[in-house]
This record gives structure tokens, C-alpha cells and sequence, in this order.
């Protein structure tokens, strides 16, 4: 790692302000073997599992409801929920919300339910 490196920083904010595309993620760092990706979301996204691990959530701004067959989880800006491995589930927002989302490398943020809204990360 170069001395650069080791001293950068990421405003998620401006990252945020770098693209208006949603539902396609977009990648602002990595820790060990995880991606911390940013993404912003409006309308309902597939139902979809991720059979081998968790999927953490952070709400930067706007309203999220993730969609669980169990209930509803509602998050509001600076709130996290963890989808445990293996749980069905749905993200929607009514109006658009940013999200931060910590996940192995290499998870397809439709999970194991694919189709066209599947994406694979872009550095923001």
C-alpha cells in the first residue's frame, strides 16, 4: 500500500453526487475480502436471497423498507439492518434513498435470483 493510499479518504456524499443511475452499485472501498458499495434506489427491487452470507445496510438518506417475509424492517438516514444469509428479501423506497452496503466481493446484488436488474459493481 502506498503512503497515498493509506491516507485517502472517500466523502460518500460527493461519491453520492457522481451518478444518478439506480439499483446499480457502485464500489467506494475495499476491507480484506469485502466491497463497501454505494447505491441509490427508488421503486421495488426483486425478492432474492444471498445463500452464503449476511447483507448489511446503511441508510444514508431517504427512507428504505426492506421487504421481509417475516415483516417489514423500515430504516431512516444513519440506521443499519443485517439480513441474515439465506433470508429472503426485498428492498423498496418510495421516494429515493442512498444506501452504503458492506458485502463479501463478488456478491451479485441480485443474489441467487439474477435477471436484468442484476449489476456488478463500477468504482465510484
Amino acid at each position: 500500500m502506498t503512503t497515498s493510499e493509506s491516507t485517502r479518504t472517500v466523502n460518500i456524499a460527493e461519491k453520492l453526487a457522481g451518478f444518478t443511475e439506480q439499483w446499480a452499485p457502485r464500489r467506494i472501498a475495499r476491507v480484506n475480502d469485502y466491497e463497501v458499495k454505494i447505491a441509490k434506489l427508488q421503486g421495488e427491487f426483486v425478492w432474492h436471497t444471498h445463500e452464503d452470507t449476511d447483507e448489511l445496510f446503511l441508510v444514508v438518506s431517504g427512507t428504505l423498507t426492506i421487504r421481509l417475509r417475516a415483516g417489514d424492517v423500515v430504516l431512516n438516514p444513519g440506521e443499519i439492518y443485517v439480513v441474515p444469509r439465506g433470508v429472503e428479501h426485498c428492498p423498496q423506497a418510495d421516494e429515493e434513498a442512498a444506501i452504503l452496503l458492506f458485502e463479501p466481493t463478488g456478491t451479485a446484488n441480485t443474489g441467487a435470483q439474477g435477471g436484468d436488474r442484476t449489476r456488478e459493481p463500477v468504482d465510484a
